[in-house]
């Protein structure tokens, strides 16, 4: 049996971290790729190294091995993260992309709960296939994507970019009209497309440094790279990779038992993390961001202090506290920065450099999590609950910074944020848009046919 041990400290970090390290390499390629080879073939190239990932990790004979194959899948991930984000904002509904995006995030712990339920089925395994199981049911996800992505339609805003109008023309029609070519809305939203489009590549000519050229694009840039700053050290890290030694904190170190709180933790976040993925878009961005922060602030900072009561006093009230904390902490985290950070990533940056944002922001994320990752647990051996008290410092810093630098993108089209800070470029306002009032038309109009039925 080929046995790594109880892996703790900087070797702990490093297993953890290999994953964000692939990440990170990839993202300077992932812009050219994603916004030359299309959104489709970005996500079917990630998915094959991916595969390519979880065949080596689960074959692997040795501890470089292993961690080389993390560093493949993170790889691998950046790709399909940043063309799948893009693909599903830019082929979303306009009043169904805030809800999309959430979902998009959320799908994410249906990988967990599932790799939650098969570890807590191999943990007691005593040969080599305790780990090789879980590690090969990673090449499950990047077979799905191989073999369905060629049923989703191309992005039409990318078809736009490349000529390519009567495609993007018939997406359109058929997945905002429900096949009538004749609609109104399909014509004045693919007019949008179109207009936008041009008037963005007036500007930028597709060159990278157009980024930063302008007052709007450094704001973009400044939240953008915040936000990928924020998800990961608010404190997530912690609970999804470093769960073991806090339960050890506490008290609690019986395997199964962590399992079982591991598993169930997962499962929680999936369950409140769907149902606000439907509830929090229909309120302002902004403000669910504030509420996040917030409540993100106030359960680290009730964590730490029940931590270091337990430290002090082994009170088991105080292990509990902490416990309940835990589960409190995803609903806290899910109202921005699971549900909302791809849909607000999609409406801060226009269509033109929306690729190079999204990767300037989960380079940031990654980053971000590296760090934490390889910290984290030198941190909690060197400091124990001590080192929780630079996440509360953290966190009240993300509350001052999103109420003085976050705008609201909530109630607009893509190609009406693409004048966000830029408005004094657009003569028309934003709120008499041609789109806007088909839409609400539309709106008044399905209503109108409910009652009558």
């Amino acid at each position: 049996m080929i046995d790594y041990g109880h892996p703790r400290s900087a070797s702990l970090g490093l297993m953890a971290a290999m994953h964000s390290l692939g990440f990170i390499v990839a993202l300077p390629f992932v812009p050219f790729v994603v916004d030359g080879m299309g959104r489709r073939y970005s996500i079917f190239l990630g998915a094959m190294i991916s595969i390519a990932g979880g065949i080596l990790q689960g074959s692997a004979m040795n501890f470089v091995m292993f961690v080389v194959a993390r560093f493949i899948l993170g790889f691998a991930a950046a790709f399909c993260v940043v063309a799948g984000s893009s693909l599903m904002g830019e082929l979303s509904h306009p009043k169904e992309r805030a809800i999309m995006g959430g979902l998009f995030s959320t799908s994410w712990d249906i990988g967990a709960v599932a790799v939650a339920a098969v570890t807590l089925g191999t943990f007691a395994m005593t040969s080599d296939w305790g780990w090789r199981i879980p590690s090969l049911l990673q090449v499950a996800p990047g077979l799905l994507q191989v073999s369905f992505i060629w049923f989703l339609p191309e992005s039409p805003r990318w078809l736009v970019s490349r000529g390519r109008g009567n495609e993007a023309y018939a997406v359109l029609v058929k997945f905002h009209a429900e096949g009538d070519e004749n609609s109104e809305f399909a014509k004045a939203e693919y007019t949008q497309i179109e207009e936008t489009l041009e008037a963005e590549l007036k500007i930028s000519r597709i060159n990278r440094m157009e980024a930063i050229s302008t007052p709007g694009m450094r704001k973009r840039v400044l939240i953008g790279a915040s936000l990928g700053l924020f998800a990961p050290w608010s404190g997530i890290a912690l609970i999804v990779y470093f769960l073991s030694p806090i339960l050890d904190s506490i008290g609690i170190h019986d395997n199964r038992t962590k399992n079982i709180i591991n598993l169930a933790k997962t499962s929680w976040g999936l369950v409140n993390g769907a149902l606000l993925a439907l509830i929090v878009p229909r309120y302002p961005r902004r403000r669910m961001f504030l509420l996040c922060t917030i409540s993100l602030f106030v359960v680290f900072t009730a964590w730490t202090i029940a931590s270091a009561e337990y430290s002090f006093s082994q009170s088991k009230t105080s292990a509990r506290v902490v416990l309940a904390l835990i589960f409190l902490y995803s609903p806290a985290y899910n109202i921005g920065f699971s549900v909302l950070s791809h849909t607000y990533l999609i409406e801060l940056f226009p269509f033109h450099v929306r690729a190079t944002g999204i990767t300037l922001s989960q380079w940031c994320h990654r980053g971000a999590a590296f760090l934490g990752q390889f910290a984290n647990p030198i941190g909690m051996d060197l400091a124990g609950w001590r080192w929780y008290i630079v996440y509360c410092i953290w966190d009240a810093f993300q509350v001052v910074f999103v109420y003085f630098m976050f705008p609201e993108t909530s109630g607009r089209t893509l190609e009406e944020l693409a004048f966000l800070y830029e408005s004094d470029q657009r003569q028309e306002p934003l709120e008499n848009s041609e789109l806007e009032a088909l839409l609400e038309h539309r709106e008044a109009d399905e209503h109108d046919i409910i009652e009558d039925s």
